[in-house]
């Protein structure tokens, strides 16, 4: 059994509730499709950089969709679980592969844009539930693969610095950090 420790799952659950509390009070208007991936990415980095065990990212994006799915943040229903839960679940798959993304920035845009890949196919299938013709579903996927990657993009660069930060002064324990952080990676 894969026991997580409370200060992990109160860290999790945090992280999670921010996320929803941000992206609930602030609505941003921006008409820019994908700004939410900037909240998103950072959240889903951010989780797995402070809590460097497989399946933390799955739990941060379950539990922030749930969170919005009882509180009403955002449109969709049910399917709002949708939203959060295919990024989650990509990210999380994408971090097997490269496990100390969330540290370094080219890492983290390929685990990002993966992310991103996700969302993107989420956006498509609503479209296809919703009878859309494959022009349309076509032009909206580019569309959102475009806005995404660019608001992922500034998330990958914001997130590999915070943590730097945060194991500088210490606030996050040397077990969790990578074990040599290069400095050649720490300029990419």
């Amino acid at each position: 059994m894969n026991a997580r420790s409370l200060n992990d799952a109160l860290l999790l659950g945090t992280l999670a509730l921010l996320f929803v509390a941000v992206k609930s009070v602030f609505r941003f208007k921006l008409g820019l499709t994908g700004h939410s991936m900037f909240f998103l990415m950072t959240t889903l980095l951010l989780a797995r950089g402070l809590v460097p065990v497989k399946g933390s990212v799955f739990y941060c994006g379950l539990i922030a969709g749930l969170l919005a799915m009882v509180l009403g943040a955002g449109k969709g229903g049910p399917l709002v679980l949708l939203k959060f839960m295919m990024p989650a679940v990509a990210v999380e798959l994408a971090l097997w592969l490269l496990p100390f993304a969330p540290w370094y920035r080219l890492q983290a845009m390929v685990v990002a844009f993966i992310g991103v890949a996700a969302w993107t196919a989420k956006g498509v299938l609503e479209l296809a539930l919703a009878g859309a013709t494959y022009e349309v579903m076509l032009v909206q996927a580019g569309w959102k693969l475009f806005g995404g990657c660019v608001f992922a993009t500034l998330a990958c660069l914001l997130v590999p610095t915070l943590l730097r930060h945060l194991a500088h002064h210490q606030l996050i324990p040397a077990n969790r950090q990578p074990a040599k952080l290069q400095p050649a990676q720490e300029a990419c």
